[in-house]
């Protein structure tokens, strides 16, 4: 089977791809997983660790191709406050339940639940479904550790 041990980050890449694999954000969080493209090309990944690969990330194949990576649109809540600090008063409480989210644009996206969404609404958020790709925001310690202590 061919192998996939390296990520070309999006924006770090120029050659064409030569074929895609749609995602949703979960099926995006991976270190090693047998996957096929969106082509029928079969390959394992295996990355050192695991990692969100996001929209317009490169998979490198053994071989050399390049499979681009696309996010797949999934249900999602699109919330918006009255204004900025209303929105601020309302990412607190997402994030005080330690849910993932995606902030851009003045609206912050989320998976779909009915009891969060009622909840947004009693706090006075403007929550509509939508359908769209998925890239959470990454936690504190979403990077890793890179900075020295000395």
């Amino acid at each position: 089977m061919i192998e996939a041990g390296q990520i070309r980050e999006r924006g770090r890449w120029d050659a064409p791809a030569d074929d895609t694999i749609t995602l949703d954000e979960a099926q995006r969080h991976r270190r090693r997983m047998a996957m096929v493209s969106d082509g029928g090309i079969a390959f394992l990944l295996d990355l050192p660790e695991a990692r969100l690969l996001v929209e317009g990330d490169a998979i490198v194949l053994s071989d050399g191709r390049l499979v681009e990576v696309r996010a797949k649109p999934e249900p999602l809540l699109s919330v918006r406050g009255r204004d900025a600090d209303h929105l601020l008063q309302i990412a607190w409480q997402i994030g005080n339940r330690h849910l993932p989210c995606q902030i851009r644009d003045g609206r912050i996206l989320l998976r779909r639940d009915h009891v969060i969404a009622d909840m947004l609404r009693g706090l006075g958020a403007d929550v509509h479904e939508v359908e769209a790709a998925f890239d959470p925001v990454g936690g504190a310690y979403a990077g890793g550790h890179h900075h020295a202590h000395d």
